[in-house]
């Protein structure tokens, strides 16, 4: 192997150990967050005497009856998935960054279209992880009386398959949530990271970047939870069982609109913003200075 070819080995690795310690660090820190959130998207009908009313209102019943670990189901399948989830997007997002270089596009152009592209390519990645936490989140019996992860993939399997309308159901929504997502999370926090001057302090360094990766995560989140929302919609259990109403992503947000109004689409925004804000800029920043520990010191 040429010492060309070792430094890129080198530099990959490094970029994917960075990415896959900010996803696992990310996802046990707000996990939590999610499971409210899923919640949220997949209850229908606000008079249910089990929906939540409020975002307290859930972490309430979801504590009475279903206890603490209730707010860490469906965690293994993200934490299986996070290491190689993160790893794909701040890899990916770097390899086509440096591609898209050698076509002489503006700075601008060039973070949201690498980040559109590490979106997509993660999705694929991470799509059947998504359908196994999903569904194990829309369970509400304790902890104890759910079905194991590799247990309910096992069902999943069996009944449906490993295709769209098994194991990798809701692809396309998982495709049009993470290219929106990291489209303007990269976009927008390397484009405004390299306009804000740097601090010579490094607490305040630190700070300006965790601001600019909470904004990152705030808009991204904004924008993209439609496409959430079907997501959980397809993934999350049917309305009917034997029956599905919620197949494909775009005729998914039709219905969702056409019954619930056009707020139901923003479902489980405040928990998805209370995850995503400050977890979107933990990841970028132990990110960061995870990969330039690894260049300095591996």
């Amino acid at each position: 192997m040429s010492k060309a070819d070792r430094g890129l080995l080198r530099e990959a690795s490094q970029q994917v150990v960075a990415g896959g310690s900010a996803g696992l660090i990310e996802i046990c820190l707000m996990h939590p967050l999610d499971v409210v959130k899923t919640r949220f998207q997949i209850q229908r009908c606000a008079t249910d005497p089990n929906s939540y009313k409020s975002l307290g209102d859930s972490f309430r019943m979801i504590f009475r009856t279903e206890g603490l670990f209730g707010f860490y189901k469906g965690i293994l399948p993200p934490i299986l998935a996070e290491t190689p989830k993160r790893a794909v997007k701040f890899f990916t997002f770097e390899q086509y960054k440096k591609l898209l270089g050698y076509m002489s596009l503006s700075p601008a152009l060039t973070f949201a279209i690498a980040g559109l592209g590490s979106g997509l390519t993660e999705a694929i990645v991470v799509n059947p992880f998504e359908v196994v936490k999903v569904g194990l989140q829309a369970n509400r019996n304790t902890f104890a009386e759910q079905p194991s992860t590799l247990g309910y993939a096992r069902q999943i399997i069996k009944k449906e398959g490993l295709g769209l309308r098994g194991l990798n159901k809701g692809l396309t929504a998982t495709l049009g949530r993470h290219g929106a997502f990291n489209m303007v999370y990269f976009g927008f926090y390397h484009n405004v990271k390299n306009i804000i001057p740097v601090n010579k302090d490094p607490t305040l360094e630190f700070l300006r970047k965790f601001g600019i990766g909470f904004l990152s995560g705030t808009m991204a989140s904004v924008i993209n939870i439609p496409f959430d929302v079907a997501k959980s919609r397809i993934q999350g259990p049917q309305p009917v069982p034997g029956e599905i109403k919620y197949r494909t992503c775009f005729k998914t947000m039709a219905t969702v609109y056409q019954e619930e109004g056009i707020l139901a689409l923003y479902k489980g925004l405040l928990p998805k913003i209370m995850r995503l804000g400050p977890g979107g800029a933990v990841m970028l920043l132990v990110y960061e200075y995870t990969y330039l520990w690894l260049q300095e010191n591996w």
